[in-house]
């Protein structure tokens, strides 16, 4: 008999501490309930509608980014040939058209070169902490409740976070102006603030204007950069939103986050960042913040795939710039759910009775989620019940908690990857549950 051989063991202790951390699991562990009830309406992914998808599509995009490089650029098919098939531009090559997007989109004025297009907004937060963050006292400032991709990427890179309370309104400026005073006596150095001023995963509150100039005016006072990811920003119930903070920066203090993930298709895994701050050189020579991320990606990614960026810059010369007005059926459908979702729980759970049983949700103008509040918790053991007797699926908040320790009592519902009948549907579900846990 041949003899197996030993098998090669690494000590957990030896790996990476983040492995470790809690919140490197939550998604696992929603990810195995779903494949466990696959019957499920789940109300947990904060994915696009699949239905708005047209695969037929993608080779008019492609044809269409072809014309461009040909028509407006001037390209050989030797050159269209290399722009597609080759490795290309570190900080991508459709830069300019997302340059001109932004300014008809967000009235956000960028020069192209002060952008790098990513693998997906989590490549942008990876590159912005790691260009940033070079001190041990070097402190990233979250909202809490907090989108768990900029927490995990911080936890990857040995970053502190600390978050600071979400009012019902999302980030107030005084809450951050204390948590900074109270970092800086501890001898901290607050660094930047992470903010989703538009229908923030997971809340789906909403910034106001005047709340936004105070953040803006603070990040001045307090020599502190403001991280914006704007995901949902286009899905409003009128088709204009608020002005970005990056449209109201006058100073340089906002390096913007965007994504094509829920504007264009996740699949594409196309992001970018505007990194227009610049850096000075101990020889007083200057660079943009955008070259320093490049050099980091450089060695994370090489490169965006070329195919992709074609794709996303095909749908963009298509749109002539205006994702937005393409939108706008997207955005219809998602506030179709959330009238829906939100008419079926009030008529579900009259005001008096639910004010009785202690439950409560709030009411988001638009984006992908809303937040509904239980007397008992909801916790991993309520969601597999859920699941399992009620067919029906949701995100506990609990991890969307920086410091572990909120949201226990609290359910994130996406409603975005849903038909409608399918939201009613899980509303009723949803309510089965909570009347046999609350009742």
């Amino acid at each position: 008999m041949s003899q197996v051989p030993p098998t090669t063991e690494l000590p957990s202790r030896a790996l990476h501490g983040s492995l470790a951390d809690p919140l490197m699991e939550v998604m696992n562990f929603l990810n195995e309930v779903t494949s466990r009830y696959p019957e499920a309406i789940s109300f947990g992914p904060g994915r696009p509608y699949e239905g708005l998808f047209e695969v037929e599509r993608i080779g008019d995009y492609l044809a269409a980014y072809q014309r461009y490089l040909i028509e407006e650029r001037g390209c050989t098919p030797d050159q269209v040939r290399t722009l597609l098939f080759q490795y290309g531009r570190t900080n991508g090559q459709i830069h300019e058209l997302v340059a001109r997007a932004l300014q008809n989109d967000e009235g956000i004025t960028a020069e192209p070169d002060s952008l790098v297009v990513t693998v997906g907004a989590q490549e942008g937060m990876f590159l912005v902490l790691r260009a940033l963050f070079a001190d041990p006292s070097d402190v990233l400032l979250v909202s809490s409740p907090c989108y768990v991709g900029i927490t995990g990427a911080a936890r990857l890179l040995d970053i502190e976070t600390v978050h600071v309370p979400e009012g019902p309104e999302g980030c107030d400026p005084d809450v951050l102006r204390r948590t900074i005073a109270a970092l800086r006596a501890a001898g901290k150095r607050p660094r930047a603030f992470y903010a989703v001023p538009d229908f923030s995963n997971p809340t789906g509150t909403c910034m106001p204007v005047a709340e936004r100039r105070r953040l803006l005016e603070l990040a001045e006072a307090e020599d502190l950069l403001v991280l914006e990811d704007n995901p949902y920003g286009f899905f409003t119930p009128t088709g204009s939103g608020l002005p970005t903070l990056k449209a109201l920066d006058e100073r340089r203090r906002v390096v913007y986050l965007g994504s094509f993930a829920k504007t264009c298709f996740p699949g594409a895994r196309v992001g970018y960042v505007v990194a227009d701050q610049h850096v000075r050189a101990p020889d007083g020579t200057r660079t943009l913040l955008a070259d320093e991320l490049s050099k980091i990606k450089g060695m994370v990614t090489v490169n965006t795939p070329a195919l992709s960026q074609a794709v996303i810059g095909g749908m963009l010369v298509s749109h002539d710039f205006r994702l937005r007005e393409a939108n706008k059926p997207a955005a219809d459908f998602y506030q179709s759910n959330l009238r829906v979702l939100l008419d079926s729980l009030d008529r579900l759970l009259p005001r008096e009775r639910r004010e009785a049983a202690g439950i409560s949700w709030n009411v988001p103008a638009g984006g992908f989620f809303l937040t509904l509040t239980l007397p008992v918790p909801a916790d991993n053991a309520l969601l597999e019940e859920s699941a399992r007797e009620h067919g029906v699926i949701w995100t506990p908040m609990s991890y969307f908690y920086p410091d572990g320790d909120g949201g226990r009592h609290q359910m994130r519902l996406s409603l975005s990857y849903l038909t409608p009948t399918q939201v009613a549907e899980g509303a009723r579900r949803l309510v089965a549950l909570l009347e046999g846990r609350c009742g």
